[in-house]
C-alpha cells in the first residue's frame, strides 16, 4: 500500500529541508548536487554529478535508502556497497521515523553513506 497524500507531502517537506541544508555551494552545483526521489514504500538520497568523461552529461551516485515496512511500523536502512547492490546498515539498520533515517545518513559514522 502506498503512501497517503498527506503522508508524501510531509514526507517530501522533510526530505527537500535534508537536501538543502546539505548541497553543497551554489557555484559549484552544475558539477555535484544532491537530490531524492519517493517510490512506493522507499526514499533515495542521491548524488548527482557531472559524467568525468562528457561534463555536460549527469550520473547520480546512490547515497542511502530507507523502505518503510508497515506491517513493522518500521523503515529499513540501506547503503550501496560496490557491488552496485543495497545492503543493510549495521549500525542502524531499522529506524522508527523518516526524520530518524536522515539523522542516520547525517551522522554517517561509519562512512557508509557519503565515504
Amino acid at each position: 500500500m502506498a503512501f497517503s497524500e498527506f503522508e508524501l507531502k510531509k514526507h517530501e517537506k522533510m526530505l527537500k529541508a535534508y537536501i538543502e541544508k546539505h548541497r553543497p555551494p551554489a557555484h559549484i552545483r552544475n558539477e555535484i548536487d544532491l537530490g531524492y526521489r519517493q517510490a512506493g514504500q522507499s526514499v533515495e538520497i542521491f548524488e548527482i554529478r557531472s559524467r568525468w568523461d562528457n561534463p555536460k552529461e549527469k550520473m547520480e551516485n546512490p547515497v542511502a535508502k530507507a523502505t518503510y515496512v508497515k506491517t513493522q511500523d518500521i523503515w529499513k536502512i540501506y547503503w550501496q556497497r560496490a557491488d552496485q547492490k543495497w545492503h543493510s546498515y549495521v549500525p542502524h539498520p531499522t529506524v522508527k521515523s523518516l526524520e530518524a533515517f536522515l539523522k542516520v545518513v547525517e551522522d554517517d559514522e561509519c562512512a557508509c553513506f557519503y565515504g
